[in-house]
């Protein structure tokens, strides 16, 4: 089958939503609700009724998924700023249309593309958060900014942007600690203040991640999965990698990476006689073990066969990626050329789950490319 061909298959009708299949159904609608969540949910809304802006932090890559569905309600009488952070890994061409979306929503909020750990990106956010309370400034000695979100889209981290930008613009009066930043959601479990400006007073409040209690949207759920927002143990790697493959087949996205191959096209390869002891996992944030040149040429290669893997798989593909049956094919042939791809023991006892959790690295490290999951809605949708 051509190129051509393999396209044409791509784009037909869809017949059933990812979210509908059985790979998606069968683990049933995505709960992750620790009791501190219960709690800080409480507190959250308490101090909601006391902020004079929200900052609402989503994931760039799920700008509605990753939205803090149950403060919808408190947060839409407030001044906001969404923030969609981790832009770096989300597809630059949809962004602006999803800031356009944001802006028409409502003429209380304002939203900004950032990457918190840019200073420069977290500047441009600090400068509308000013905006914002100019006209509060008159009147209030005392202003308090609440940052709120899902797990793991990034609080912290902009927590932490924000005071080493504050601490060198104003005289802040006493050390402030930093806040707690991981890999994993639900690493910050308690409300913290933090002082970052005077005359006026500043205060910035982060909070731990919440979700609601259940996610009756299973998509929504994977999606959330898919980026970090939820434990991959309460999903299954599995599951959430069968997702992944998913999405990339339907949308067509390994028929594009033929283009983008060149390192293997041209015969440079990563060459060594011994095993290379890179662990992927130290691609994930906060790693001790950053990557050295090497280390980058190993993981660029191990890119590319990742993604010839999947293309080829696709390109030689003869059924309907937008069928149930078809498409549940074509990821298990996948699943074995992944298995090659990583070099991983064809005997190995735990050879799926190996493969999940190598490729899930790579697409949540941005090394498969820029997405955006969520589509665009209408301006009259609810953000």
């Amino acid at each position: 089958m051509g190129l051509g061909e393999a396209k044409r298959v791509v784009t037909n009708k869809k017949l059933k939503g990812l979210g509908e299949m059985a790979f998606a159904v069968g683990g049933g609608p995505v709960n992750w609700f620790p009791g501190h969540m219960a709690a800080a949910t409480r507190a959250i809304r308490d101090r909601l009724k006391l902020a004079d802006l929200v900052v609402e932090v989503r994931d760039a890559r799920i700008p509605f998924s990753s939205a803090s569905h149950h403060l919808q309600p408190q947060l839409s009488s407030k001044r906001r700023v969404v923030a969609l952070n981790k832009k770096d890994l989300a597809n630059p061409n949809i962004i602006p249309k999803w800031i356009r979306y944001f802006d028409s929503c409502s003429t209380n909020q304002d939203c900004v593309a950032i990457n918190a750990h840019s200073k420069t990106s977290v500047n441009k956010l600090l400068e509308l958060v000013e905006f914002k309370l100019r006209e509060v400034i008159s009147r209030e000695p005392t202003l308090l900014v609440l940052v709120v979100g899902v797990p793991n889209v990034g609080k912290s981290a902009l927590i932490n942007s924000i005071h080493q930008i504050a601490s060198s613009r104003f005289p802040v009066q006493e050390k402030m600690k930093r806040a707690t930043v991981g890999p994993l959601p639900g690493v910050t479990q308690d409300i913290a203040g933090y002082k970052i400006a005077h005359q006026p007073s500043i205060y910035v409040l982060d909070t731990p991640g919440v979700l609601v209690p259940s996610i009756p949207d299973i998509e929504t759920g994977l999606k959330l999965a898919l980026t970090g927002s939820v434990k991959d143990s309460v999903v299954g790697e599995e599951r959430i990698a069968q997702y992944l493959l998913a999405v990339l087949n339907t949308r067509g996205t390994p028929l594009h990476w033929k283009h983008l191959n060149n390192r293997r096209l041209e015969g440079i390869r990563y060459d060594s006689k011994e095993k290379h002891e890179y662990n992927l996992k130290d691609l994930r944030p906060k790693r001790r073990k950053p990557p050295n040149d090497s280390d980058m040429l190993y993981v660029e290669d191990l890119v590319t066969e990742v993604q010839c893997a999947l293309y080829l798989t696709l390109l030689e593909f003869t059924g309907n990626v937008e069928d149930e049956s078809d498409l549940e094919c074509l990821i298990e042939q996948q699943f074995v050329a992944l298995q090659k791809a990583f070099k991983i023991p064809h005997k190995a006892s735990e050879a799926r789950l190996m493969v999940s959790k190598k490729l899930l690295t790579l697409f949540r490290a941005g090394k498969l490319g820029p997405f955006i999951l969520d589509d665009v809605p209408d301006a009259n949708t609810m953000s």
